[in-house]
């Protein structure tokens, strides 16, 4: 299979989230794809085929180094980039496991940038085992989280639970046992547990642990960031129409998304964010 390598989420053409992105003639074997996106071992992996006549229609699936994931953002905006450079401009309809989305590419000043309109997004309270493992993970404790914004199940194509810390240092110390992490999400049938402080109204600083895909941490998730949008929205947050969430920089690996949400409860919500080629030395 011919791999193209593409960071989503990127910032002055650094950082961003490695993705790998797999454009077939015809649909492959599960467990060959399973197998490329272990050999390419980034976070995510997307394999599109085309789903009936055209270009404009394609059928996505998503594979980390250990599972199969049903959305994920930052390999949906790197595809979006890709199939934009190989059949043009446009907006692209793609048939998940669960879902049904669309994304976009279009040049900018800065590059390359993609949108994607997420699936439908809801949210609940985390359950007290949830809490419980979620904080127990990190060594947290609720004197550690911000009251405004409680622990909850979150969603938008995949589930995720997310705690908002008080403290910004607290998040930049993240650490956990990734056996344990892969453990407990599995457990409560997560992709990512999402960790979250508020700079302001609109401006937010993420991390996100993915030990259910066998990978310590993202850089940048942009499935988490459409949940957690919505989950905002589902608190009555202020959030002005758009948000903004920077992830990777306590890992060296610096990402902006860009989020664009209407007032209607569950809606799809636009994520947004600049694309790079990574380079064969990377």
């Amino acid at each position: 299979m011919d791999v193209q390598r593409i960071a989503a989420f990127s910032h002055d053409n650094a950082g961003g989230n490695p993705a790998g992105v797999v454009l077939l003639d015809a649909p492959a074997r599960r467990a060959d794809m399973a197998r490329v996106a272990a050999e390419v071992g980034y976070s995510e992996t997307a394999f599109a085929v085309p789903d009936g006549d055209g270009d404009r229609s394609w059928r996505v699936r998503y594979f980390s180094p250990e599972s199969e994931v049903p959305f994920c953002g930052h390999a949906t905006i790197a595809l979006g980039a890709a199939l934009d450079a190989r059949y043009g401009a446009g907006t692209y309809r793609l048939l998940l496991n669960e879902a049904e989305i669309t994304v976009d590419a279009e040049p900018t000043g800065a590059g390359m940038a993609a949108t994607l309109v997420s699936p439908p997004t809801r949210s609940r309270p985390a359950t007290e085992a949830e809490r419980r493992d979620a904080l127990a993970l990190f060594g947290l404790s609720f004197s550690d989280l911000d009251d405004r914004l409680p622990p909850a199940r979150i969603h938008a194509g995949a589930d995720h639970v997310v705690l908002v810390l008080a403290d910004r240092a607290r998040l930049a110390s993240m650490n956990y046992d990734l056996d344990e992490g892969r453990r407990i999400m599995r457990l409560h049938g997560l992709v990512t547990i999402m960790l979250v402080h508020v700079k302001d109204e609109q401006t937010f600083v993420a991390r996100n642990a993915f030990a259910s895909g066998g990978v310590p941490e993202d850089p940048a998730t942009g499935a988490a960031a459409a949940a957690f949008a919505g989950y905002l929205r589902d608190c009555g947050w202020r959030h002005g129409g758009r948000l903004t969430i920077r992830q990777g920089e306590d890992m060296g690996a610096p990402s902006v998304i860009a989020v664009r949400l209407t007032d209607i409860a569950g809606s799809p919500v636009r994520v947004s964010g600049q694309v790079r080629v990574i380079a064969a030395a990377e």
